[in-house]
């Protein structure tokens, strides 16, 4: 008697939550071709790199003067300590699956295909958005650098968006007399180029801009903190006008500054071209963090008590705020340039996280294949790199930075709601997995918490923004429908040939001992539709596979007590 055939709806829904094997994800990861030339101090400045930037030089002011006013201090302490406690979650994650697929990797493997892509498909929008704003940060800088020093002014016909945002209306304006913001696509262009020439280098420019920017934050702390006037902290906590200010206005400021945080996860992206990412990765994830938060209170601190809050509502705040008293050209100078030098490797930090994720997504087969391919002499994903950074360069050409700044926002909150989930099934799954680092306290103490406030976070955010996020995701299920769904290596193994695992041209797609493909190995795990865990084969890997450690380091250990 022929066994009864399995529904359709079951398949599908088997396929939608199917598991990419840990053991396949590490073997890939560990044999990559990337070259694996950043240390901690490295991955420290990269984490600097992208958190210190837009949310100093350029929301600070914005989210005063439009959300909190002086108590935007309390919402970058809020922002600061939930994005602590994603940070211990995103640094157990990373240091036991170290993918430059970041969230997308670890949701893949702890909760399935489908939510794997929807987050893979909002850090797109995340990091793409995210640098975006920030070169828009940058023109703004750059115009008033100009200006300062030279004498030049720049027409508003080239260096402005043609739209605006009115948070009181809540849509678009007309920015009359504005057509291309160029100084931004300028910028967005030539960190793509920079980016396609090598990891190395960009670390090495990375590193230089850093210390020049923070070097500017110590000055202006210090050189404006003698201006400081304690009247312009009162009231504290303005009343409530509409949607800004009140209680409501500190959280939606905390929702708006959530983008200044997001360098952290950032450091997660270049997992594969770390020496040592285990070990290392959390040292960066966290260390960078705890920099910058120090860093962002100080800095909001001294600029809402040397002007009214009210006044705030500008593109490039600190200068702004300088002008108003005597004898601080040399210091709006100095931090013009710092600020042209800081969001410089904010964009490149930004560029370089979302090629790695679309470059990763497409060696899963979620995206064309051409975008899995590494250059054949820089080792980078070039091609995806290309293609992001020309998106970027039209959204920073186009959009204004405060509705790009919210849009990030909400990308990163959803991101953190998923790793810190991820972090529990994890502990679960694989108990006995190496890890580098574990979240204090157990699986529960700090990931629940930390889910929970991004999530009252995420729906505290004003409407719109909200709209936009769901508009993308559902373009994104469309897209994972049409190709995705059809194409992923985890659910159509008999799609992928020894040719179709060639094409990549990385040692790390096979396995070493017999070339035969990664692809066709590990088994899928999936769950039926009543819940019971079930393991389908998807390949035949030797058994021996499993036993022998990965060139990452990451081997199975005895199970400890949750």
């Amino acid at each position: 008697m022929e066994p009864e055939q399995e529904p359709w709806w079951r398949r599908i829904i088997r396929r939608l939550i199917a598991r990419k094997p840990l053991e396949v994800i590490l073997h890939e990861g560990g044999r990559t071709q990337m070259k694996r030339t950043l240390g901690r101090i490295d991955l420290i400045a990269i984490g600097i790199g992208a958190i210190v930037g837009t949310g100093i030089f350029v929301l600070t002011g914005i989210a005063a003067a439009e959300n909190a006013g002086p108590a935007v201090i309390v919402s970058f302490l809020i922002a600061g300590v939930v994005s602590g406690l994603s940070a211990f979650s995103y640094s157990e994650m990373s240091s036991m699956v170290p993918i430059s697929g970041s969230a997308y990797t670890y949701t893949y493997a702890t909760m399935g295909e489908l939510l794997g892509w929807i987050i893979g498909w909002d850090l797109i929008l995340e990091y793409l958005v995210g640098a975006a704003t920030v070169a828009v940060g940058w023109s703004a800088y750059v115009v008033t650098f100009f200006s300062d020093v030279f004498n030049v002014e720049f027409t508003k016909k080239t260096t402005q968006a043609p739209v605006l945002w009115d948070n009181n209306d809540m849509a678009f304006k007309v920015n009359h007399g504005a057509y291309l913001n160029i100084p931004a696509i300028f910028i967005s262009l030539l960190v793509t180029a920079l980016l396609v020439l090598g990891i190395k280098q960009a670390s090495w420019v990375n590193r230089v801009v850093v210390v020049v920017k923070i070097v500017v934050i110590l000055l202006f702390i210090f050189g404006a903190c003698r201006y400081v006037d304690q009247s312009n902290y009162h009231p504290f906590v303005p009343p409530r006008q509409g949607n800004s200010y009140g209680a409501r206005g500190v959280f939606k400021g905390t929702q708006r500054v959530f983008f200044a945080y997001i360098g952290f996860d950032a450091v997660s992206t270049a997992a594969q071209e770390a020496r040592n990412p285990q070990r290392d990765l959390p040292w960066g994830i966290c260390g960078s963090l705890s920099i910058c938060t120090v860093l962002y209170i100080a800095v909001s601190t001294v600029l809402c008590g040397i002007i009214s809050y009210k006044e705030l509502d500008v593109a490039s705040p600190l200068t702004f705020a300088l002008q108003a008293h005597p004898n601080t050209r040399w210091l709006r100078i100095l931090i013009e340039l710092g600020a042209i030098c800081g969001l410089t490797s904010v964009i490149l930090i930004l560029l370089l996280g979302q090629p790695r994720i679309f470059f990763t997504m497409a060696r899963d087969g979620l995206f064309p294949r051409i975008f899995g391919r590494l250059h054949h002499r820089f080792k980078t994903p070039y091609l995806p790199t290309i293609a992001s950074g020309i998106v970027c360069a039209v959204l920073a050409g186009v959009l204004p930075v405060d509705i790009l700044g919210d849009m990030t926002s909400v990308g990163t909150l959803l991101a953190f709601i998923l790793v810190n989930i991820g972090v529990i099934i994890m502990r679960f799954l694989h108990p006995g997995a190496q890890r580098g680092f574990r979240v204090p306290g157990g699986p529960f103490l700090i990931p629940i918490p930390g889910a929970a406030i991004a999530l009252v976070v995420l729906v505290l955010s004003d409407g719109p923004t909200i709209y936009r996020l769901f508009i993308w995701l559902a373009i994104g299920l469309v897209v994972y429908a049409a190709f995705g769904y059809r194409h992923s290596r985890v659910g159509n193994p008999e799609k992928w040939s020894e040719e179709d695992i060639a094409y990549f041209q990385d040692s790390g797609m096979l396995d070493g001992s017999d070339g035969s493909s990664i692809a066709q190995s590990g088994k899928a795990e999936q769950m039926d539709s009543v819940g019971k865990q079930s393991v389908e084969s998807v390949t035949s890997m030797p058994p021996a596979h499993f036993n022998q450690p990965h060139a990452s380091g990451i081997v199975e250990q005895p199970a400890p007590k949750l």
